[in-house]
């Protein structure tokens, strides 16, 4: 997809210009993300009950809230995580100050699943924020109303040079690991975390795979089997 390419050539040009990197840009960028989400709330709720019939209080619970306080964590430590860090000279240099500078990876590639896919995709996308990266969101396409209110709001923020959504299938998926990368958020199966690992082995690219699993719950004999088979149930339908 020529698109993609023009995409990332962008982020790539926009990224070398050093405007990321500030800390105030940073936490300016945090700060109108949360206000959209805020802005776009109601319409992030009726996405996710047309896409997955999911209750307005659970999906604040999951989504919005999680969101939400993520970038609150973020604002309130950004600038201490930022900050330059003094650290112990060897013996060998012992007239030198040594020093640990935080930097960024370059641009981020997020590829978000169905079960949770506005927290799944906008979390992720605040730590590539804060950490000073470009970013391209790929929301999951089974979750169709869910993703384009992701659009919606990454547009309504950002433009395209700095934080990007590409929207599609397998096509877009297979188009956007063919390109190089500087990290590589995923969440899915195992199946689908294996390609995009051995894409990401051709550039030595850093990968964060957060695979699905069985979720498996232990209940011994001090459990209330009543109040445990309550939470097990709500566990697993919320998912």
């Amino acid at each position: 997809m020529s698109d993609i390419k023009e995409i990332v050539r962008k982020q790539r040009e926009y990224y070398r210009t050093g405007a990321t990197h500030d800390l105030s840009f940073r936490l300016r960028q945090l700060g109108i993300l949360r206000k959209a989400i805020l802005d776009y709330e109601q319409e992030i709720t009726d996405a996710l009950q047309k896409d997955l019939n999911r209750d307005p209080f659970d999906t604040y619970a999951a989504e919005i809230g999680i969101v939400l306080e993520e970038l609150d964590h973020l604002i309130r430590h950004l600038p201490k995580w930022g900050a330059r860090k003094r650290v112990r000279t060897s013996l060998a240099n012992f007239l030198a100050s040594s020093y640990i500078y935080p930097e960024p990876y370059g641009i981020a590639l997020i590829l978000s699943p169905w079960n949770y896919p506005f927290q799944l995709a906008m979390s992720p996308l605040a730590g590539a924020i804060a950490a000073g990266n470009c970013a391209v969101v790929k929301p999951s396409a089974y979750s169709s109303h869910t993703s384009e209110v992701i659009e919606k709001v990454i547009k309504a923020c950002f433009d395209e040079e700095y934080i990007a959504v590409v929207r599609g299938g397998r096509e877009a998926n297979q188009s956007l690991l063919e390109e190089k990368f500087d990290y590589i958020f995923f969440t899915g199966s195992v199946a689908v975390g294996k390609t995009v690992m051995e894409a990401a082995s051709r550039h030595l690219t850093p990968v964060t795979l957060e695979l699905g699993g069985k979720s498996p719950c232990i209940v011994d004999e001090t459990a209330n089997l009543k109040l445990a088979a309550r939470r097990i149930v709500w566990g697993k339908f919320l998912n």
